[in-house]
């Protein structure tokens, strides 16, 4: 009975892990089923899946297992581990980029970073002792709007428009410190099929220079549907970051969900990403040259 177990086991994990690398390296997110499929399997899922089959087979088939499994595992540090050079970044701009898990607020965010940013965009901010933050801090600026996106900054503010769409995507458009920032937030609910977001969100975006978007795409940056913003942006992380670009789940490395894209005339100097236990997302720290007020 064990045995026959053992068989179906096996059987089903090589169909299954048969279908998930095909797809991963064809068709990708191009349809909603196989947008589900490609999110929910990650290169890091589907090597732990090769390891587990290298327990059920044969003796004789192991080797080529593990050299797939090796293959796999080295394509995915290839792609997901960055090593850029650190950079002077005392006299930078700092902004950085959260989601708060619904459970945490500013003073957690501020926690977590280690101090006051210049620019902090939340998205999924807890209101939680909202007044009482704004009082502690009066000397800065804040916004909480309705979705649960949070904005702070250290300097005066202006919000441009605050707006939701039935395809789960929330944008807010703002400036501070002569720069336009698009604070972003994407439904993670699978009823919503991601394709028509980046062409939604590129055509609230009415600046070309000095603009900043940023937020949970819940889109990992291997999606199709992310072709023209790489073309047309920068990814901070992929620019200037450090350590794996993976912002999900609970500091392990699977989905890089949270993005910061950045238009070509701002200079990064440095993005960190920030491990916590308050989020499943980890926090981005981005760094910008600071000499936009003076362009």
């Amino acid at each position: 009975m064990i045995k026959k177990l053992c068989f179906y086991l096996k059987r089903s994990l090589q169909i299954f892990l048969c279908i998930v690398i095909i797809l991963r390296f064809t068709i990708k997110d191009m349809f909603h089923i196989s947008s589900v499929i490609f999110y929910g399997t990650p290169l890091p899922l589907i090597v732990l899946g090769l390891l587990i089959l290298l327990l059920l087979v044969k003796a004789s088939a192991r080797k080529y297992y593990a050299i797939f499994t090796l293959v796999l595992f080295g394509l995915w540090l290839k792609n997901s581990y960055i090593n850029t050079t650190i950079q002077d970044t005392s006299e930078a701009l700092e902004v950085v980029v959260w989601n708060a898990y619904r459970t945490e607020n500013f003073e957690d965010a501020f926690e977590v970073n280690g101090n006051l940013p210049d620019v902090m965009v939340l998205v999924e901010c807890d209101a939680h002792d909202y007044q009482k933050i704004k009082e502690k801090y009066k000397n800065y600026y804040f916004v909480l709007n309705d979705d649960s996106i949070g904005i702070f900054s250290k300097t005066p503010l202006r919000i441009y428009y605050d707006t939701i769409e039935k395809i789960g995507t929330r944008m807010v458009h703002f400036t501070t410190k002569n720069i336009h920032f698009y604070a972003v937030d994407i439904s993670a609910n699978v009823r919503f099929f991601r394709k028509p977001v980046p062409n939604y969100i590129a055509s609230n975006i009415k600046t070309e220079q000095k603009t900043v978007i940023l937020g949970d795409f819940n889109m990992p940056y291997e999606s199709r549907f992310l072709k023209n913003f790489k073309k047309k942006y920068q990814h901070a992380f992929t620019e200037k970051g450090n350590g794996f670009r993976e912002t999900w789940f609970w500091n392990i490395p699977l989905l890089s969900l949270d993005h910061i894209w950045v238009s070509k005339d701002l200079e990064i100097l440095n993005v960190e990403k920030i491990a916590n236990s308050k989020s499943d997302h980890s926090m981005l720290k981005m760094y910008l040259k600071n000499d936009v007020e003076k362009k």
